[in-house]
C-alpha cells in the first residue's frame, strides 16, 4: 500500500493527566481503541498494519520525565507496539488543561519567560527520541501569549523577549537538524485574544523579527481551523497569505467552531438559539466570541457568557447582528445541531486550500483537535470517549478522500 500524502490523528489534550503514568493509560484505554475502530471501519489511510497518528500532549510534569532518555525510550518501543505513531505534540497547555478552571491559565508561561523557553526545548529532546527515524516532527505552541496591552496586543519589551527565546529555539532546532538529519519544527498557533490572533498579525511578526529563510524552516505557524473563523477570516485568504511571505504550515489543527446565524432567525427561532447556546457557557475553557454586526463591522470579547450577559439585558442586540462565532471546538462532523450551525464548511474549504500550497511551505501533519469532549452538551456525546474520536477520523479521512478524488489537491 503506497505511503499517503497527509499524516493524520487526534490531540490527546482531549484526556487529562499530567504525568507520564496517566498518558500511557489514557493512550492505552482511548487511542489504542479509536486505532481498532478505524481500521474496522477500513478508513485507516496508513493501513491495518501500521500506526495510526497521535498529536501528543505532554504537559511539563511529563516532560521532565521524560528528559531521562531511558524513559523516553521505553515510552518510544511502548508506542511503536502499540501501533501509535506520535508525529505532532500540542506544546500549548503547559500545566493541567482539565483542573475546574483553566481560562485564562493556558497562556501561562508566555513566550518572553524563560520557563516557556525551557520547557519547549524539553519537549524537542523528547519528540526527537519517541519519533521513527526520518520523520519530521511538529511542536505547537501559544502565539506568544495573551494580549496583556489588551485584545490581541503585547508590549514593546514582552515582543522583543518572545521574540529572543523563539530565536534561541530555532538555533537549537538547526543543530539538532545539523547534527542527526531530525528536522522538528515550532508551530505558533494564532488564536483570538493572544498577541499574535490574525495571520496579518503572524506575517506582521516574522517580517519584523524572523525575516530569513533559514529562521523559517524551523519556526512556522500552526493554523487553527476553528481560530481562524472566530476571526472571521477565510482559511483560502489565511493560507494564501502564509504562501506569498513565505512562512511554512507546520501543523493544521482540524477543528470547527459554534456558528449563530442570527440573520437566519426569527424572534422565536432566537429565542431557542440562546437558550442552547447558554448551555456551552460552561466554566472551564475561555470561549472567545466573534461579533458580526448588521453593517458588517466586528467586534470580539474574552468569552462566551460576556455576550449572553449583554444579551440578556438588551434582547434585541441579536435582532441586529449578522452572526456569532465562537471559540468551542465542538465534533467536527457537525453541520447542525438544533439551533446553531457548525463551521464544518471551513474544514473542506482548508483543506483544499491546504493541498494546494507549494509543498515546501507546509508539511503534511493533520491534528484533529476537539478537546471539549467532557464540557459538551450530553445531546452532542457520543455513547464513549473513543467513539467519538473514531467518528472525527473517520469523517476527516473520507474528507480528504473525497478532496483528493476530486483532483482540486494533492
Amino acid at each position: 500500500m503506497p505511503e499517503p500524502r497527509w499524516t493524520t490523528g487526534y490531540c490527546t489534550n482531549v484526556h487529562a493527566g499530567t504525568d507520564l503514568a496517566s498518558i500511557r493509560e489514557n493512550l492505552s484505554q482511548y487511542a489504542i481503541a479509536v486505532r481498532e475502530q478505524v481500521v474496522a471501519a477500513g478508513d485507516q489511510p496508513m493501513g491495518a498494519g501500521l500506526p495510526m497518528g497521535v498529536g501528543l500532549w505532554v504537559p511539563a510534569e511529563a516532560a521532565h520525565q521524560l528528559t531521562d532518555r531511558s524513559a523516553a525510550e521505553e515510552f518510544a518501543q511502548w508506542l511503536a507496539e502499540a501501533k501509535l505513531l506520535p508525529f505532532t505534540f500540542n506544546g500549548f497547555p503547559y500545566g493541567n488543561f482539565h483542573q475546574a478552571v483553566v481560562k485564562h491559565k493556558v497562556y501561562e508561561p508566555a513566550w518572553w519567560q524563560p520557563e516557556r523557553r525551557q520547557y519547549t526545548s524539553e519537549l524537542i529532546g523528547i519528540l526527537d527520541a519517541l519519533l521513527p527515524p526520518g520523520r519530521i516532527g511538529s511542536i505547537s505552541t501559544l502565539p506568544l501569549g495573551w494580549g496583556t496591552s489588551g485584545w490581541g496586543t503585547a508590549s514593546g519589551d514582552e515582543l522583543n523577549a518572545a521574540a529572543a527565546n523563539l530565536g534561541s529555539i530555532a538555533e537549537e532546532l538547526r543543530r539538532l537538524e545539523d547534527r542527526t538529519g531530525r528536522r522538528i519544527v515550532l508551530a505558533i498557533e494564532p488564536e483570538p485574544g493572544c498577541c499574535l490572533d490574525t495571520s496579518a498579525d503572524v506575517v506582521q511578526f516574522f517580517d519584523r523579527y524572523f525575516p530569513k529563510p533559514e529562521s523559517r524552516r524551523y519556526l512556522t505557524v500552526c493554523h487553527d481551523i476553528c481560530h481562524a473563523e472566530v476571526m472571521y477570516e477565510s482559511q483560502a485568504d489565511v493560507l494564501r497569505r502564509y504562501a506569498e511571505y513565505g512562512i511554512v504550515v507546520g501543523k493544521v489543527q482540524v477543528s470547527s467552531a459554534i456558528d449563530v446565524r442570527w440573520a437566519e432567525m426569527d424572534s422565536e427561532a432566537r429565542q431557542a438559539a440562546v437558550e442552547q447556546l447558554s448551555r456551552f457557557a460552561e466554566d472551564r475553557y475561555l470561549h472567545q466570541t466573534g461579533r458580526l454586526l448588521g453593517n458588517g463591522s466586528r467586534r470580539w470579547v474574552d468569552d462566551l457568557p460576556q455576550w449572553l450577559d449583554q444579551l440578556s439585558r438588551d434582547p434585541s442586540l441579536a435582532a441586529g447582528d449578522r452572526s456569532w462565532r465562537v471559540h468551542f471546538h465542538v465534533p467536527i462532523y457537525l453541520e447542525q445541531f438544533g439551533r446553531l450551525h457548525a463551521t464544518r464548511e471551513a474544514i473542506g474549504e482548508c483543506l483544499r486550500a491546504w493541498t494546494r500550497m507549494p509543498s515546501e511551505l507546509r508539511t503534511d501533519h493533520l491534528e484533529v483537535e476537539t478537546y471539549a469532549w467532557g464540557v459538551l452538551p450530553a445531546e452532542l456525546q457520543h455513547s464513549g470517549l473513543a467513539d467519538s474520536i473514531a467518528t472525527e477520523m473517520q469523517w476527516l479521512h473520507q474528507t480528504l478522500a473525497e478532496i483528493e478524488a476530486e483532483g482540486t489537491g494533492f
